[in-house]
């Protein structure tokens, strides 16, 4: 993948078994470049041949008509950019956040680890709804651990969100954020057929505004339209929406959607999220003690 990505780029599909093993090389082969991908069963049953070969065929034809992908980070075209005249004005916040959560799909462990190496640690708590089988978010949280150095973890219920924290949201779940004793947030992890896909990014939104009076959310590359929903009850609060550039995501469809439904306060590159993210919840740079002169 790192070959192609970096001779001839090219959408790359990969095939990956449900085991550990599978696991980890194609979270290593989304991070490189690869766009998407396939689960299998270990054992190459008749059914799974069958839900294979129609989910291979759909992406197939999909991503034969995307031919080049972009890099995370480009500029949008100038006619997405237009929008910005009919954006909320959301420039500022009363107070830091209390949470900053984030909604990604397809394109997501390629475009994730640059935007938490940008944004650092950050005096809140985040919580990411990564579109992912449940096997796969735990090799997925342990790279992005590796490659930012952050403290990234996988959610669980009844599990603590500090501040500086960042959790993965287990895949094939929905995760939810609730108050604790003392007032700490916690997760709730839960199992449901209320959302067309899981995690979903509108149910993590929607718990978030329940327990907290100030709230970021952040809308990044995926197909579909999910976490628009809960975009849309954060501009009802006049909280802020940030969403990545459509023309710089692998799929633009998700931020796209926010936008076309008004909810969206920022369109901007992935950097300009992390540094916008820093800016309102970033923990400030220890100050250089200063040297005194000593007195004769």
């Amino acid at each position: 993948t790192r070959a192609i990505m970096s001779q001839c780029p090219m959408p790359i599909i990969m095939l990956s078994s449900l085991t550990q093993q599978g696991a980890e090389a194609t979270i290593e082969a989304l991070s490189a470049g690869a766009v998407d991908f396939i689960s299998k069963s270990s054992s190459f049953v008749q059914l799974d041949i069958t839900q294979i070969d129609r989910e291979l065929k759909e992406k197939i034809r999909y991503w034969g008509r995307r031919p080049i992908i972009p890099l995370p980070g480009l500029r949008a075209p100038a006619a997405r950019a237009a929008n910005a005249a009919a954006l909320r004005s959301c420039d500022r916040l009363a107070r830091p956040p209390e949470l900053v959560v984030i909604g990604v799909s397809t394109g997501g462990p390629r475009t994730l680890p640059g935007l938490l190496k940008v944004m650092g640690r950050l005096n809140c708590p985040v919580v990411v709804a990564q579109h992912m089988p449940s096997l796969f978010t735990s090799s997925f949280a342990l790279h992005l651990r590796q490659d930012t150095g952050l403290d990234v973890r996988e959610g669980a219920t009844g599990l603590d969100l500090p501040p500086g924290s960042v959790t993965v949201l287990p895949g094939g779940q929905d995760g939810l954020i609730g108050r604790g004793i003392g007032g700490k947030h916690v997760l709730s992890i839960r199992s449901g057929d209320e959302a067309a896909i899981h995690p979903s990014a509108d149910l993590l939104f929607e718990s978030a505004l329940r327990v907290a009076d100030g709230a970021v959310a952040v809308l990044l590359t995926g197909m579909g339209s999910d976490g628009t929903r809960g975009a849309r009850k954060f501009a009802d609060r006049g909280l802020p929406v940030l969403v990545q550039e459509p023309g710089s995501c692998v799929v633009g469809g998700m931020p796209s959607s926010a936008i076309d439904a008004g909810a969206v306060s920022h369109i901007l590159s992935i950097e300009d999220i992390a540094r916008k993210l820093s800016e309102w919840a970033g923990s400030p740079l220890p100050r250089p003690h200063e040297k005194r002169e000593k007195m004769p």
